[in-house]
């Protein structure tokens, strides 16, 4: 089977673990240090503060910014549900908004609608790898007065321009074993904010400051120096893994028919952390990822279930936008393997198997 994600982990990730082993330091020391500065610098940000998962990221950057009961924080409805379970993690209400039928992120001119004179933040999320339109974001949280906050969980190395993600706003990323970059759990906040960042340090530390006094209620949402070391090791491989992903997904664009392909906007850079088809809504999708599982392929649907139908929404304050396109692509999208571990063998059995089942739709 050629699985869907495949983390790349080699001797020399195993030999900067086993060296924090042995080092007798495991948090709080200079591998945390030198991953937060090296992944800021990275990503054209001032400071980074490394978290114990994305998820803690996010809600690390929602409650700096004093995010919370009252407030409304526009996010797309088609994301992983995490973008989501932050925005309830600190008392406020997610606004679930549309999104570009082509990017599958978050729709300028829908999170434009869903404002009101409760929201205060913006988040879009970088989906699959493309970044968000943060062009227009920045002029529109501008022009509203709005903080604006990247979910780049699935876009380390992406970029607009020669513009990085995670310098547009408080970004946040994880480091999920399945990301372009893994620490096996992690996460990481990027700010320009030097008084963002030292409230972030305190929140990941029980709210504790340089008296040692714990200033407000954090929690322990720390790093480990092990997973700082992997880090490292992963994003000096990171510019080399994204062009492996992006040449795999060229190969995919030349070959592949009958299907809709994941579309690069011009002048960004796609780190493809997933490689998204779009089948025909004629088109029956669960037999159609069968059929590539059953040819050796490990395609999987990423989002079948949107945020805003999901159960823990039920009981939830949240506020839900026209989703047409969320709803739309739910149907439609599947993903195949894309990952830097692919050879040509198994870069050519997806395409045949794609091409076949696809032919056999159109028939």
């Amino acid at each position: 089977m050629i699985e869907i994600a495949c983390p790349m982990l080699g001797p020399e990730e195993a030999a900067a673990a086993l060296a924090v082993l042995a080092s007798g330091r495991l948090v709080h020391g200079p591998q945390v240090e030198a991953f937060e500065a090296a992944f800021a610098r990275r990503h054209g940000a001032e400071h980074g503060v490394a978290v114990s998962s994305g998820t803690a990221a996010l809600v690390a950057l929602l409650r700096a910014h004093e995010i919370g009961p009252g407030d409304e924080v526009v996010v797309p409805a088609f994301t992983f549900f995490a973008t989501v379970a932050a925005v309830l993690a600190v008392g406020a209400v997610p606004v679930l908004a549309d999104i570009d039928p082509e990017t599958y992120c978050l729709a300028p001119e829908a999170a434009r609608a869903a404002i009101s004179p409760r929201t205060r933040a913006v988040m879009p999320v970088h989906l699959f790898g493309q970044p968000a339109d943060m062009s227009r974001f920045e002029s529109l949280c501008g022009e509203r007065g709005l903080a604006l906050f990247e979910d780049a969980a699935q876009a380390h190395g992406a970029a607009i321009g020669a513009r990085p993600v995670g310098s547009f706003g408080g970004a946040a990323f994880s480091f999920y074993a399945t990301k372009n970059l893994t620490t096996g759990e992690g996460g990481m906040v990027l700010t320009n904010d030097a008084g963002i960042a030292a409230r972030l340090r305190r929140l990941r530390n029980h709210g504790r400051g340089a008296s040692g006094l714990h200033e407000v209620a954090g929690t322990n949402a720390r790093m480990t120096e092990m997973a700082a070391a992997v880090g490292l090791v992963q994003l000096e491989r990171l510019a080399d893994a994204n062009a492996a992903r992006r040449a795999n997904a060229r190969y995919f664009d030349e070959r592949l028919r009958g299907v809709g392909l994941p579309r690069a906007v011009p002048g960004t850079t796609h780190v493809y952390h997933q490689y998204t088809l779009r089948l025909p809504a004629s088109a029956d999708r669960d037999a159609f990822v069968a059929g590539l599982v059953e040819r050796g392929v490990g395609a999987r649907v990423y989002y079948a279930t949107p945020c805003h139908r999901q159960p823990a929404l039920r009981a939830a304050s949240a506020r839900v936008e026209p989703l047409p396109e969320t709803e739309r692509a739910s149907r439609e999208v599947l993903s195949i393997p894309v990952h830097p571990g692919l050879d040509e063998a198994a870069r050519q059995t997806i395409v045949d198997a794609v091409s076949a089942l696809a032919e056999r739709g159109a028939d």
